[in-house]
C-alpha cells in the first residue's frame, strides 16, 4: 500500500449561510495509499462528511488542493466531476438515494448502462446475489427494509468495479443486528474488488475494522491513528 492515490494539501472549504462565510475545512492535508481503509470520525459538525464530499468531487474545495488518481478535482468542471466519479468511485450514503420507480435491479443497473457497460443487468443480478438479495431483484425500494435497501445501495457502488469506495455513515439508519451485517458487506465488497475505502462513521466497532482512523475537530485533523 504504498501509492499514494488520494492527497489533499491544505484543503478548505468555506460555504455561505445567512450568518456570513462559514469555514467547514480549515486545511487538510492527508494522503492516502491504494487499497488503505480510512475511518474518518470526530464530533457532529467537526468536517468528516464536507471532507468525504470534496474526496468523491460532489463538492469543490474553495482552497487548497484534493488530487485523486493523479486528477485535480478543483480544476474539473460539474460534468468532468461526474464522468471521473462514473468511471472511479463507488459512493454510499446513509439514506440509500435510490430511485423508487426502479425495481433492485434497475437500480444497480442504471450507473452500469450510463457507462455503456454491455452485460450491465448481468452484472447487476451477480452483485445483488453477492449482498444476499439475489431473490429481491425484482421488488421496488419501498417494498424493501432499511437494511435490504442499503444492500442494494452497497451493490450499485460495487457494481461498476471501482477503484475507491467512499461511504458516509452507511449503517447510521439501521439497527445494530442490520448494521452489523451491513459492515461485513462493506468489507466483503472491499476485499473482492480491491477497492481503497473512505468511511464516515461514529461507529466504534466500525472504525475499529480500518487500517487507519482520522479524527477531524473544527474542520481540521485533530490526529490519527494506525
Amino acid at each position: 500500500m504504498s501509492d499514494t492515490i488520494i492527497s489533499l494539501k491544505d484543503a478548505r472549504l468555506s460555504l455561505a449561510s445567512n450568518a456570513g462565510v462559514v469555514d467547514i475545512l480549515r486545511g487538510i492535508n492527508l494522503d492516502i495509499a491504494n487499497g488503505e481503509t480510512v475511518g474518518l470520525v470526530g464530533p457532529s459538525g467537526s468536517g468528516k462528511s464536507s471532507l468525504l464530499m470534496l474526496l468523491g468531487g460532489l463538492e469543490k474545495a474553495t482552497g487548497g488542493v484534493v488530487s485523486v488518481l493523479g486528477h485535480d478535482l478543483t480544476s474539473m468542471d460539474e460534468d468532468a466531476l461526474a464522468r471521473f466519479r462514473r468511471d472511479h468511485m463507488g459512493v454510499v450514503f446513509q439514506s440509500f438515494h435510490l430511485i423508487p420507480t426502479m425495481t433492485a435491479l434497475e437500480n444497480v443497473a442504471t450507473p452500469l448502462e450510463l457507462a455503456g457497460v454491455t452485460d450491465a443487468f448481468e452484472r447487476s443480478a451477480s452483485e445483488l446475489a453477492a449482498v444476499g438479495l439475489g431473490d429481491r431483484a425484482d421488488h421496488y425500494p419501498s417494498q424493501l427494509s432499511g437494511g435490504e435497501q442499503q444492500r442494494v445501495a452497497l451493490a450499485r457502488a460495487a457494481a461498476p468495479r471501482p477503484t475507491i469506495l467512499l461511504a458516509d455513515e452507511p449503517t447510521g439508519n439501521l439497527d445494530g443486528v442490520t448494521g452489523q451485517a451491513i459492515m461485513d458487506i462493506l468489507f466483503d465488497l472491499r476485499d473482492r474488488h480491491g477497492a481503497t475505502l473512505v468511511l464516515v462513521t461514529h461507529a466504534p466497532e466500525l472504525a475499529a475494522r480500518c487500517d487507519r482512523v482520522v479524527y477531524l475537530n473544527d474542520g481540521l485533523i485533530a490526529d490519527a491513528a494506525e
